[in-house]
């Protein structure tokens, strides 16, 4: 496969105008869920939502990397959804699972089976359709939910992996194993005191609308 270069999209910002809005429609969207639990005063699995589109070089680079073409990929655009608890992961899973608004393509759970470096996240693929002024256009969408914790680890393994292009010492790699399971016994823990925590996070929300 010859590499892939930018000057084969003619117009980058219209090619990536479609997945800009459904990230931005998604995010919204996601908020709304959070904000009703909110306001019925129940505890929201989702914490806070991140949204963006790939770089055109990171496009390039990962379409080279992995000898695919430029529609194989599916984290174009994506969405993280941060959790304070592992149990909160599942319940935002089973809720986009609800939704009619996208297709769920696939789903991978590195929460149950991590990966060998010790990342743990749950992705969900889906198909979202996006009203544009030509027409309907369906983009593929990566959501990737996980931890606060998980989310630390994740961001120092990338930017390792950015550095070193996944060619570091054994040392560093058993380094960063140890420390995805030390964050995850964290989750653990945090799940076993989950009512003690909710409850003072209750109070202190009360305190501070006084």
């Amino acid at each position: 496969m010859e590499p892939f270069t930018a000057d084969q999209i003619q117009n980058w910002e219209e090619f990536l105008a479609p997945y800009e809005q459904a990230v931005a429609e998604l995010k919204v969207k996601l908020k709304g869920i959070r904000n009703e639990y909110r306001r019925n005063e129940r505890h929201a699995p989702i914490e806070f939502i991140t949204a963006r589109v790939k770089t055109v070089n990171s496009i390039v680079e990962k379409v080279n990397s992995k000898h695919i073409s430029l529609y194989e990929l599916e984290d174009i655009g994506g969405l993280r959804i941060m959790c304070q608890f592992v149990d909160d992961i599942y319940e935002t899973v089973a809720l986009l699972r609800q939704r009619k608004d996208f297709v769920i393509l696939a789903e991978e759970d590195y929460i149950a089976r991590e990966k060998a470096s010790g990342y743990r996240s749950y992705h969900v693929t889906i198909k979202y359709p996006v009203e544009r002024m030509e027409g309907l256009t369906e983009v593929v969408i990566e959501i990737q939910i996980r931890t606060l914790a998980m989310n630390f680890w994740a961001t120092i393994e990338h930017s390792l992996n950015y550095k070193y292009k996944g060619h570091y010492s054994k040392e560093l790699q058993d380094r960063l194993k140890r420390a995805g399971e030390a964050a995850f016994l964290l989750d653990n823990e945090m799940s076993a005191i989950r009512e003690e925590i909710q409850k003072a996070q209750q109070y202190f929300q009360r305190y501070r609308e006084k």
